[in-house]
């Protein structure tokens, strides 16, 4: 197992806002946590990340995972849309977790910079200014960046939010691409349950009722059935 929580009670200040989690994420595994409604997503993905200590249970890391070889493609904030640097200063910063007190990029980090860039079809937009890109044009150079953290975890958050239909299914497919021919192991956050039932192995759904299990039983049992169709998804 790359990932485990076990009996997990997470929150801040010692107010706890979600307990009792347990899950296992393999390598290769395609994860979507979805949540009713939506508390505690940060305070989540800090603790998956290391960020914060668990106020119960624990997280493990297995299979050779460290903490710092997880690649993170945040939610953006309106500030962090309008960054004056280059797509490649961004794309490079993505190596930054596993250099230590090094300052200086290498020429290994920068060849896996620019192999980054060509698999998200950016590389011609390198010397371009991030905060003139479009919305998909900027999470394609996120994932970029986070792809330079790691060769075997991606945690997204909510990794299509404002993007329209075609630039969402564009999105989608390179997350695909990269779990299933890449072989990385994928846990993405979000409240898109139609793409949870299409492209996930495995979902954690945390609400009034917690399930953890294959995409199959959640959506053949009652927690599953009955938030896919009050969110109006389906099988796809």
């Amino acid at each position: 197992m790359q990932l485990t929580a076990e009996n997990l009670a997470i929150g801040y200040d010692a107010r706890v806002i979600i307990k009792d989690l347990n899950f296992t994420v393999s390598a290769g595994d395609y994860l979507c946590i979805v949540e009713e409604n939506g508390a505690g997503k940060s305070t989540l993905i800090k603790t998956l990340l290391g960020l914060l200590p668990p106020i119960g249970g624990s997280v493990v890391y297995g299979d050779g995972l460290k903490k710092n070889e997880i690649g993170y493609l945040p939610q953006q904030t309106e500030v962090q849309k309008d960054f004056p640097a280059s797509v490649r200063e961004i794309v490079l910063s993505g190596c930054q977790g596993h250099k230590g007190l090094n300052p200086f990029y290498s020429k290994a980090d920068k060849q896996t910079a620019a192999q980054n860039m060509e698999k998200m079809g950016i590389s011609t937009l390198a010397r371009r200014c991030y905060r003139e890109l479009s919305g998909g044009q900027q999470q394609r150079v996120l994932l970029a960046r986070a792809l330079c953290a790691t060769q075997k975890v991606l945690l997204l958050d909510e990794p299509t939010a404002g993007l329209d239909p075609k630039v969402t299914a564009e999105m989608y497919g390179l997350i695909e691409t990269l779990n299933r021919t890449d072989g990385i192991t994928v846990i993405m956050i979000s409240h898109d349950i139609q793409a949870a039932v299409r492209y996930a192995t495995h979902i954690l759904h945390i609400g009034n009722q917690v399930f953890f299990g294959t995409k199959n039983d959640y959506l053949a049992g009652d927690v599953g059935k009955g938030f896919v169709l009050a969110e109006g998804g389906g099988r796809a």
